[in-house]
């Protein structure tokens, strides 16, 4: 099982290299929702609450993963910056490939600084949830 979820984050959550980014027309209200998304599976990530944190992920991730306890064991094993973030600081949101992007500067518990690149999805009750992470 590890190394499924390790080579479905390979396939899945490494950015190409080559990428459409253009500045986001997204709205106040949506940049908000967007931010509390993201915080909130940060936030689950600190409590080492796996359903929570599987929660805030978009629907083919979750397809991905099928469980909250395999998406926590692929993000513990690839993304200790995020999982375990010494600081966090949110960037601007940015169009890339035409997803709605947030881009969040983090340091990671080795103390090493990354821009993490949040892909959102609008779901049809116009909520947001996370699409992916590319560090």
């Amino acid at each position: 099982m590890q190394r499924i979820a390790s080579i479905i984050a390979v396939l899945f959550f490494v950015l190409p290299a080559v990428a459409q980014t253009t500045p986001s027309a997204v709205g106040e209200a949506d940049k908000q929702a967007i931010r509390e998304v993201i915080e909130e599976q940060l936030s689950a990530f600190q409590r080492d609450d796996a359903e929570a944190a599987f929660a805030q992920a978009a629907p083919n991730i979750q397809a991905m993963f099928q469980t909250p306890e395999v998406f926590m064991h692929m993000v513990r094993g690839g993304y200790q910056a995020v999982y375990r973030p010494r600081q966090v600081e949110f960037r601007d949101i940015i169009d890339i490939d035409g997803a709605p992007t947030q881009r969040v500067f983090v340091i990671g518990p080795d103390g090493v600084p990354v821009i993490a690149l949040y892909p959102m999805q609008q779901q049809a009750d116009g909520t947001w949830k996370i699409g992916g992470c590319y560090l």
